[in-house]
């Protein structure tokens, strides 16, 4: 499985973005999905996911910026960023695992089997 990011860049405050990720296989094994960040200096965390039900999840900090989106027959995932903010800075990934359905801490990194290379995104003021 094979997951490969792209549409990162350097944008500034309040514009926006769309990364995509596609993934060579689209199935049971793959159908949770995320989209992680790691800013300069600090953890990578996860910033929202998108379940086999088509249901989406964000994190406090992206929540009404950023939108998922799946598109099945293209098996790619997208992750739309909007009103973006310095803060936003940082190289994306996403990455994937099995199972339809997750309680809390859903994002946890360690939970998931695939991951992308990542993307850069850079919001400058």
């Amino acid at each position: 499985v094979r997951l490969v990011e792209s549409g990162g860049g350097s944008v500034q405050p309040g514009g926006s973005l769309r990364l995509s990720c596609i993934i060579s296989q689209h199935n049971y094994y793959t159908s949770f999905v995320a989209w992680f960040r790691q800013a300069p200096g600090k953890e990578r965390e996860g910033i929202g996911d998108i379940n086999g039900y088509e249901r989406t999840d964000y994190a406090d900090s992206v929540k009404g910026r950023f939108t998922i989106s799946k598109d099945y027959p293209k098996a790619t995932l997208y992750l739309q960023m909007n009103s973006l903010k310095p803060e936003d800075t940082g190289m994306y990934y996403c990455a994937a695992k099995g199972g339809l359905l997750y309680g809390n801490n859903a994002r946890e990194e360690a939970s998931f089997d695939y991951w992308g290379q990542g993307t850069q995104v850079t919001v400058y003021s």
